[in-house]
Order: structure tokens, then C-alpha cells, then sequence
């Protein structure tokens, strides 16, 4: 490997260790999926781990409490309402007992989970996504803005949804050639990049169903390249030179002529899996039927990407999850946490900062992500961004229980639910239903419910407009917030003279 290793940088993640769990922590007997797509094949939160299987006549994925371990039976219910295998699984940043799964029968389902887990196989999902004509491998949820989701397909189409309504509200049909590798949004979530079979990295703004930015043979060997949008608006790379060996690279999206960095890695050829953290600016690389995982810190410092070290087993990966910063344990000083696919074992892996001390080590954990979503998805679609709004970790974090209404509360979506084709036709009203069942249908009592529920209709308009407007200060408020913290210290380094 060709990282450069001369004078000791200074970093508190310098001493990153990563260590399996003990083997009675992890979870046998996990027949994961050996469908030939490059995908992680798993997907955790703070809550739950969902891991696509092996399943006889369409696809399927299991869902387990965090805190599962040990031997998982045969019998254990899965989601299995696909007709084809599933590709890929990604938890709703913004509820997590949400996830959304695409699979070769040209579907994007999205499932409620209840808490505590499934107590039956679940077949019938709460919205089901159709617009893609070859499977869907690719799904990436909006960072901020609530029920937004992005799907790729082998159809070399890009698909933006607001599942509240089960709407296809941009289509990006004509800004790929060729088979899409990979997709990311940007902190905000008001652009995307996706790497392609025809080696180009494009910046695209959706919105508007424009390429903004392209950059041709970010890597120049053919087989498949990953992106990733960091925090700071730079883009990085991974992918393959033309004498086959795995690279990494950084680009500044204000130029792509050239990168910021450009590393070879090694020769083998399992794709590398990119897993980032914004709020440690550290990049994990996965690859599939690799037996280690690499760590590196991104830096404003030349050479930029700094390589801290490696965890190394005897087994390879079939794939893995990436725990959202809500769930690792901050009394471990846990930064980050794998869970490694192995052909019939999930195996969790912490990378852990060694620290004496036994109080919350807040440089460790700056605010990260929360679950509420700081745009509507009408205000999204509408132009508006925001980045998302932080929590803090101080003294660990408890997953509230399940919305529910996430999903549910929008009209659209309850005539979507509904199984029979009448359904949709019947009054939703209970007081109607009684009324008619009176013969008052048409009556003064018809008058007097059609009145009542205009005026709960008008007030929770103006409680909807009210919300917007409070989450558009509060995002306001932190945004101001973070730049009063950079200015104050700039100033106390020019007060130090190190400026």
C-alpha cells in the first residue's frame, strides 16, 4: 500500500482499535442471501438489524431486535412480500421502525415494523413503489427531508418518491448510459453523485433533472466504483486503476478535473464498500470477500486522506451493516460498529477509541443526526433545503417507540393500503358511516358533519403551516449556531497567535 507513513500526525482517532464481539454476541444460523449483486446486504439502526436471506420462491429479508444474539431459528418470521430476491435494504433515517427494500421483481416496498420485532411473516407491505422496468439494486434515503427515497435501477433510471403518498415525484431517465453503481446525497440533500458503468462520476441536482458536474474515467478500470458525498461537499472514490488495483480517491466538486488525492490500495478485486461518518470525517472500506476492513480520517490536510489502520479476521465479508451513530455505546467511547455477513453468522465489530477516563468524551461524539426530519417532503420538493437536525450523545441515546403515523397520516396512502377495490369510495368518517347507517346521508346531519370536518381541516392546515415555520427557525437556529462555534474559533486562534 502506497499511504504515507512520515512524521506522526496528531489525531484522537489515531489509535482506533476495532475487536469482535465474543462468539455467543453474534448471531448463527443466518442463511445470508448469495444473490451476485455488490450491495451490503444489511442494514441496521439503533433499534432493529435487517439481513437479506436466502428464500425459496422470491425474496426475503429478517428483521431482528438490536440486542438479538445467539442461535436464530429457522421458524424466525421474515418480511417476504417480494416475487423476486431482494437487492437492498436501508432504514428511514427519520422513523426507525421503517425500512424500504428493492428487489428484482421491479419493486420498492416500504414495511412498519412493530417494536419489539415481527411476531409473523409480513407479506403485505404499507406502500409498494413501482416505476422501475429491470430490478432495483439501489435505495438511498433523503438526509433531512421526511419520506423522500431515491431508487436506481438496472434500467439506468433515477427514481425520487415521497412515500407518504407512494408518488413518483422526479424521474431522471436520460443522465446514465450505462448500469448506475452507486448513489449518495450530500449533507443537505439538495444534489446527489452516482458512479456508473461508463466510469464517470456525476454531481446531479434532481430537482431541476440536471447533471451539474461530470467527470469521465474517475477511475480507469472497468469494474465497479462506489461514491460518497462527505460533509464538507467533497466527493470520495473508490474503485479500480486500469492494471486492476483497488484505489481511493478525493474530489473537490468545484473541480473534477483533477483529484484532491489519489491512493492505490492493493490488488485484490471484491468491490470496495465505502462506509462514512460525518461526524468523525472517517471513511471505513468494506470489500466484498475481503477479510479486513480499512479506516481512514479526511482531513483539510494534505495528503487529505490519512490511512489509520486496519481490522484483520480469517473470514471473509459476504457483506455488512453500518450502525447509526445513535446506536453505538458511548461508555465504551464506540465510535462506530460493523456487522460483518459472514455465509451463516452475523458478527458485530466495535471500533473504539481507548480513553481513561469514565465522563462522556464529547470530542468524541459532536451532535449527530436525529430522527426528526427538518423538511417536510412537500417543502423539499418545493426548493427548500436544510441540513439535518443534530442531537446530542451526551448520556447515550434511547430510540423512542414507533410513530406509527410516519407513514399513515396522508390520504393518498390510506386509499393505497386498502385491498379492496371499494375501498376507496367508502366514507373514512365514523360519524358519516353512522349517520348513513341512520339514513341521515343526506340530511341536516350530512350538513353539520360535512361542516365539522372542514373546520379540522382548516385547523390542521394552520397547525401544518405553524410546524413548517417552527422547524424552519429551529434549523435556522442551528446553522447560526454552528457558525458562531467555527467563528469563535477562529478567533481564539488568532487571540493565540496561531494565525
Amino acid at each position: 500500500m502506497s499511504f504515507r507513513r512520515g512524521v506522526v500526525r496528531q489525531s484522537k482517532f489515531r489509535h482506533v482499535f476495532a475487536q469482535a464481539w465474543k462468539a455467543e454476541h453474534c448471531l448463527d444460523d443466518v442463511r445470508v442471501s448469495r444473490v451476485t449483486w455488490d450491495g451490503p446486504l444489511c442494514a441496521t439502526n439503533p433499534k432493529f438489524i435487517a439481513v437479506v436471506i436466502e428464500a425459496g420462491g422470491g425474496g426475503a429479508f429478517l428483521v431482528l431486535p438490536l440486542a438479538k444474539s445467539g442461535r436464530v431459528d429457522q421458524n424466525t418470521p421474515t418480511v417476504c412480500g417480494h416475487a423476486a430476491p431482494v437487492l437492498d435494504v436501508q432504514w428511514c433515517p427519520h422513523d426507525d421502525n421503517v425500512i424500504a427494500s428493492a428487489s428484482e421483481d421491479c419493486t420498492v416496498k416500504i414495511w412498519q415494523i412493530p417494536d419489539g420485532g415481527l411476531t409473523s411473516p409480513m407479506s403485505e407491505a404499507v406502500v409498494t413503489l413501482e416505476g422501475h422496468s429491470k430490478r432495483v439494486g439501489i435505495l438511498a434515503w433523503h438526509p433531512s427531508a421526511l419520506n423522500i427515497l431515491l431508487t436506481a435501477g438496472c434500467d439506468n433510471v433515477l427514481c425520487v418518491w415521497d412515500v407518504g403518498t407512494g408518488e413518483l415525484v422526479y424521474q431522471l431517465s436520460d443522465a446514465h448510459p450505462d448500469l448506475i453503481y452507486s448513489v449518495s446525497w450530500n449533507r443537505e440533500g439538495s444534489v446527489l453523485c452516482t458512479t456508473c458503468k461508463d466510469k464517470a462520476l456525476r454531481v446531479i441536482d434532481p430537482r431541476r433533472g440536471t447533471v451539474i458536474k461530470v467527470r469521465e474515467k474517475a477511475h480507469e478500470g472497468t469494474r465497479p466504483m462506489r461514491a460518497v458525498f462527505l460533509a464538507d461537499g467533497k466527493i470520495l472514490t473508490t474503485g479500480f486503476s486500469r492494471m486492476s488495483e483497488r484505489q481511493l480517491a478525493l474530489w473537490d466538486t468545484r473541480d473534477l478535473s483533477e483529484p484532491m488525492v489519489s491512493q492505490e490500495i492493493d490488488t485484490s478485486n471484491g468491490v470496495l464498500l465505502p462506509f462514512y461518518d460525518p461526524d468523525t470525517n472517517m471513511v471505513y472500506l468494506c470489500g466484498k470477500g475481503d477479510c479486513t476492513i480499512r479506516y481512514f480520517e479526511v482531513t483539510d490536510e494534505s495528503p487529505y486522506v490519512h490511512f489509520l489502520s486496519l481490522y484483520s479476521s480469517k473470514e471473509p465479508q459476504r457483506g455488512a451493516g453500518f450502525l447509526s451513530k445513535r446506536g453505538v455505546d458511548v461508555n465504551k467511547c464506540e465510535i462506530a460498529r460493523f456487522y460483518k455477513l459472514h455465509e451463516r453468522k452475523v458478527e458485530p465489530i466495535s471500533m473504539t477509541v481507548p480513553r481513561k477516563s469514565d465522563l462522556f468524551q464529547g470530542d468524541l461524539y459532536p451532535d449527530t443526526a436525529g430522527l426528526e426530519p427538518a423538511l417536510q417532503a412537500e417543502d423539499w420538493i418545493a426548493g427548500q433545503d436544510a441540513p439535518p437536525i443534530l442531537v446530542s450523545l451526551s448520556g447515550g441515546y434511547t430510540a423512542p417507540p414507533s410513530k406509527c403515523g410516519t407513514l399513515r397520516g396522508r390520504p393518498k396512502l390510506l386509499s393505497q393500503t386498502n385491498t379492496s377495490p371499494t375501498s376507496t369510495t367508502a366514507p373514512a368518517n365514523p360519524m358519516a358511516v353512522e349517520m348513513e347507517s341512520e339514513g341521515l346521508g343526506h340530511g341536516q346531519g350530512r350538513r353539520d358533519v360535512d361542516g365539522g370536518i372542514e373546520r379540522v381541516k382548516k385547523e390542521e392546515d394552520q397547525l401544518s403551516d405553524i410546524l413548517t415555520e417552527i422547524r424552519a427557525l429551529r434549523a435556522l437556529v442551528l446553522a447560526q449556531g454552528h457558525r458562531i462555534d467555527v467563528l469563535e474559533r477562529q478567533l481564539a486562534r488568532i487571540e493565540d497567535g496561531e494565525v
